[in-house]
């Protein structure tokens, strides 16, 4: 039996599905997801914490910056969370400044230590069940250095799904790009490429350090099973959302860009 951590302040409840008030993506044209003031448009998903539900207000916006935090969480307990976008995108560039900050929370994994990551293709929250730890997605994995070892960023995980690189087949859970290290505090700019089913790209200072594509399905998966339809398995669109893994961490800039089919 998993030990049940203590709430030690008042949950903040956000409604999911509330109307964003930011600009309509158009085309071809950066738009800003994140106004620099609250979480208008976004939705928490925290493992074991009813949607909406802002456990430890893990998700908060200071000095005018997105925060992921555990100061208030006596131990992590595998509250693996995600904070959602309300709307689904399928064709796009989605851009966002990072950095990792202080000591991992009590109780983290050790391979989440400076770890978080953006999901694109995912499942809508509202079919999440309440003890699922991640969301059946692309996961574009952030990474930070220890300050001396080498560590790539920007890498692939795919929890539920599977993708194809150089013809075949993926299904190992985790693959590494070609980044450079990126150091703790240190600001990166990650950029995304999706369209559609077709590719996936992971972009660094404007190189592609990772490129696949196919994402779909994967029909070993138990949360992936009950999403497929009628055998279909390619993902096309989905959910994009960020994660909180156990290590504190700072999103500046949370961008997208809609592009033709």
């Amino acid at each position: 039996m998993r030990n049940i951590v203590c709430l030690l302040s008042v949950v903040t409840l956000w409604m999911p599905g509330a109307a964003a008030t930011e600009p309509e993506a158009q085309a071809g044209e950066w738009v800003s997801l994140f106004n620099g003031k609250d979480m208008t448009g976004w939705t928490p998903k925290i493992r074991y914490s009813e949607l909406g539900e802002n456990y430890g207000n893990t998700f908060r916006v200071e000095d005018g910056l997105l925060k992921v935090r555990y100061d208030q969480y006596e131990d992590f307990g595998e509250r693996f969370g995600h904070l959602f976008y309300e709307k689904e995108y399928s064709h796009y560039r989605f851009r966002v400044e990072y950095r990792f900050v202080d000591e991992q929370c009590k109780g983290g994994p050790g391979w989440a230590i400076r770890n978080s990551g953006v999901m694109v293709h995912g499942q809508k929250p509202e079919t999440m069940t309440k003890d699922q730890d991640f969301p059946v997605s692309i996961e574009v994995q952030l990474l930070a250095g220890n300050g001396k070892n080498p560590r790539t960023t920007s890498n692939l995980c795919t929890p539920g799904t599977n993708v194809v690189m150089g013809g075949q087949l993926k299904k190992q859970h985790c693959i590494s790009s070609s980044s450079e290290t990126y150091h703790l505090d240190k600001w990166v700019t990650a950029e995304i490429e999706v369209r559609g089913n077709k590719v996936i790209k992971h972009i660094l200072d404007g190189e592609v350090v990772l490129e696949y594509t196919e994402p779909q399905l994967d029909e070993r998966d138990a949360s992936a099973k009950k999403l497929i339809k009628d055998g279909q398995l390619a993902l096309s669109g989905g959910t994009i959302s960020l994660q909180s893994e156990s290590h504190p961490c700072d999103f500046r800039k949370v961008e997208i860009m809609v592009l033709e089919e």
